[in-house]
């Protein structure tokens, strides 16, 4: 498994691998779970080749967020990604990706507006600008992410469709389904700054978003069975939630009541000084 570091190394290192055949990213920030590796291996299903990058990306967080405190443990990512067949790792430090004058952002309407784009201003421009500018530096055959982190997904998909992106196109951004824990919460590199308290609070959020999805399917109103979820998270020892709502799984334009267009309940709720986050089909 090769580690690079530098742009000029990639493309060398890209273009043999990608003469040996297809070749396929899963984008990461570090600090690995099984969720990531998940990814890794549905990509080494895929593809004769994969390539994890490792970029705690400073444009996605916001002035009062975790960039500082976000864990950093390469070595032992590497470690773990070699154990499971992958190629290359991309590591570039921050002056590899934003060199001095840096001065490109890439915006995306629409899909980026509302839940965590609310929440976090700002946000999905870092997300869009650092996955266009892997996708260009890599240019992978096909790029695989986590459905946990579902809206980042159509962001990724919608701004893949509008620069009319080659290596990899829209068709070929693929969405992995959430792991879980045995208890049902979605793994997370933040769930490591979990008390053991707040953790075996957290459960409330899988086991909430579960009932208020039945309760949609059986009749009650998407308010009601939204907002009795929020009062049920608070109660649980949640600290706050900055959203649960129900929105279309494609264009994730607010539901207010079901159709035949698949929709999916989404939720962003906060315990200790964790923000988790968590979306279900329903």
């Amino acid at each position: 498994m090769q580690i690079v570091r530098e742009l000029d190394p990639l493309r060398n290192a890209v273009a043999a691998l990608k003469a040996d055949g297809a070749l396929a990213l899963v984008p990461t920030m570090g600090a690995l779970h099984e969720g990531h590796l998940t990814l890794v291996r549905e990509a080494r299903r895929l593809a004769a080749h994969v390539a994890v990058s490792i970029f705690v990306n400073p444009r996605q967080f916001g002035p009062r967020e975790d960039l500082a405190k976000y864990p950093r443990q390469l070595e032992r990512d590497c470690e773990l990604l070699e154990a499971e067949g992958v190629s290359l790792v991309w590591a570039p430090g921050v002056e590899a990706m934003y060199p001095a004058g840096y001065a490109t952002n890439v915006s995306v309407s629409g899909v980026s507006e509302g839940l965590c784009g609310e929440a976090r201003p700002g946000h999905f421009d870092g997300v869009a600008t650092v996955v266009c500018k892997l996708f260009n530096q890599v240019r992978p055959d096909m790029a695989l992410f986590g459905e946990k982190d579902w809206q980042q997904l159509a962001v990724i998909r919608r701004m893949a469709r509008d620069l009319d992106l080659v290596l990899p196109h829209a068709g070929a951004i693929r969405g992995v389904p959430t792991v879980r824990e045995a208890d049902g919460l979605a793994l997370s590199s933040r769930n490591a700054y979990l008390s053991p308290t707040d953790r075996a609070a957290a459960v409330a959020l899988p086991t909430g978003m579960k009932a208020a999805i039945a309760a949609i399917r059986a009749g009650t109103p998407i308010a009601q069975a939204t907002a009795r979820l929020k009062a049920e998270l608070v109660e649980a020892g949640f600290a706050s939630v900055d959203y649960a709502e129900v929105r279309d799984a494609a264009s994730l334009a607010p539901v207010e009541a079901l159709d035949a267009d698949p929709a999916r309940l989404f939720v962003a709720a906060r315990i200790g000084g964790t923000r988790l986050i968590d979306n279900m089909p329903v």
